[in-house]
């Protein structure tokens, strides 16, 4: 089974952390996505800019509306995705509760929607067989 998992990280707290402290947990993190790898559970994920980076689309009435950064009423944000392999979601838990990165902010683990990944992946299929034939088409 697939599971995502959010990783939240409070800026402020990781801005108040020495270069060295802030090396130190990032390569703890990354050892520990390395046993996860070897265990076959990481599946993938990548890590966010700062939430001031990003804007939020809504849409509203008949239009898409851009504002700067995400909303949240909370300090911590979320940092980072990781893409899990597990037996189940007492599994997850068991693998992520080892991750140094929850020593640092809170990670949700939510069970992947299977069947809507299912979905995606037969339209992204299509798509490029629909790339290439067009592709084949034009250079005739």
């Amino acid at each position: 089974m697939k599971f995502v998992c959010l990783g939240y990280i409070d800026i402020a707290k990781f801005n108040s952390l020495s270069d060295d402290e802030r090396n130190e947990m990032i390569d703890a993190c990354m050892a520990y996505d390395n046993e996860l790898r070897r265990g076959g559970h990481f599946a993938g994920g990548g890590a966010l800019d700062l939430p001031e980076n990003g804007v939020t689309l809504r849409y509203q009435g008949n239009d898409v509306q851009v504002t700067d950064g995400p909303f949240a009423e909370t300090k911590e944000q979320i940092g980072g995705i990781l893409l899990l392999e597990a037996r189940d979601l007492n599994h997850a838990i068991q693998l992520m509760s080892k991750h140094p990165g929850v020593k640092n902010g809170p990670f949700e683990v939510r069970p992947a929607d299977e069947a809507m990944n299912l979905k995606i992946a037969a339209v992204a299929q299509q798509f490029a067989k629909d790339a290439s034939l067009k592709e084949f088409a034009l250079s005739r």
